[in-house]
């Protein structure tokens, strides 16, 4: 078996930044899946999954309620290594088409107060796995330490 794409980047190299992991054709139609990396790759902790839950949760609710992205938003969700998440788009993106649209969303996230949306019994599977003050914290983290001063090498996958 071939490895996947995720598979072929070099992870000892890879900082915290949005990366386009790839471009796929659903229809003749592009689909963007991008990177969104908040840890260092085998460096730093990986994030806790409650944290990486909130994050889920607020993340989703946020891309799927914004006034542009709402019905370009296909998937947003967790990396099982958890060092970040995937943001699947709608068309053909760069890495930074997106910085103000994460920079927005990770804004939100790192500002939410109060509960966080389909934390409940009925509404999720695990709802009890939440920790907001965290997941915060961690958006906050990525704001300061990526999004807000963003370089080209956070934005293109190591060679």
């Amino acid at each position: 078996m071939e490895k996947i794409t995720s598979f072929t980047i070099d992870h000892l190299r890879l900082v915290p930044g949005v990366y386009v992991s790839r471009i796929d054709y659903v229809a003749g139609n592009p689909v963007t899946t991008f990177d969104i990396r908040m840890t260092s790759p085998n460096d730093e902790p990986v994030m806790n999954t409650a944290e990486v839950h909130t994050i889920e949760h607020l993340a989703a609710t946020f891309l799927r309620n914004h006034e542009t992205y709402a019905d370009k938003t296909i998937y947003f969700g967790p990396m099982g290594c958890r060092t970040g998440f995937y943001l699947l788009l709608a068309g053909q993106y760069e890495s930074r088409d997106i910085v103000p649209l994460m920079t927005e969303m990770f804004t939100f996230i790192a500002d939410f107060e109060g509960e966080v949306p389909g934390a409940s019994a009925k509404d999720c599977g695990n709802y009890l796995d939440m920790n907001l003050p965290m997941a915060r914290y961690l958006a906050k983290k990525y704001l300061d330490n990526v999004l807000l001063n963003i370089t080209d090498a956070q934005l293109t996958y190591p060679a």
